[in-house]
């Protein structure tokens, strides 16, 4: 891994959680195609996948704050601003859509999943940036 100590933190603690979600959304959804979730242990059951990613947050934030680099931590903060934009205007407009019957239901937790492609769109953001010469 390459980086700072700070970034290889970040890079380490996202693979484990990704591997966690993994991990447990297939434990999940195996248990669930054998008997039906619910009472308690289904609500426990169906927050139990939300978790890691609900993690991958939380490191985005102390990396945010770790980062001793004031040019990195700049475009780790647009990056995850463009996402959060795309991610709400997307959800926004598909819920509106949604409302009046124009377009099917869609679970809410593909708004992180939103979010997350977002963060592919802030590093093009941060890319032409830095070719237009404006790196922060």
């Amino acid at each position: 891994m390459a980086g700072n100590r700070a970034q290889k933190r970040y890079t380490k603690s996202v693979i484990l959680l990704m591997a966690s979600y993994v991990l447990i959304l297939i434990g999940v959804v195996m248990h669930a195609r054998n008997s039906p979730l619910h009472g308690p242990l289904g609500y426990v059951a169906g927050v139990l996948p939300a978790l890691p990613v609900i993690g991958v947050f939380f490191v985005l934030g102390r990396y945010l704050v770790e980062e001793q680099d004031e040019y990195l931590r700049v475009q780790v903060t647009r990056q995850a601003l463009v996402a959060t934009g795309f991610a709400l205007s997307i959800a926004t407009a598909w819920g509106f859509l949604e409302n009046f019957g124009l377009v099917p239901h869609v679970y809410a937790y593909y708004a992180a999943i939103l979010w997350f492609a977002g963060l592919g769109v802030g590093r093009c953001f941060n890319k032409l940036a830095a070719m237009r010469g404006g790196g922060e």
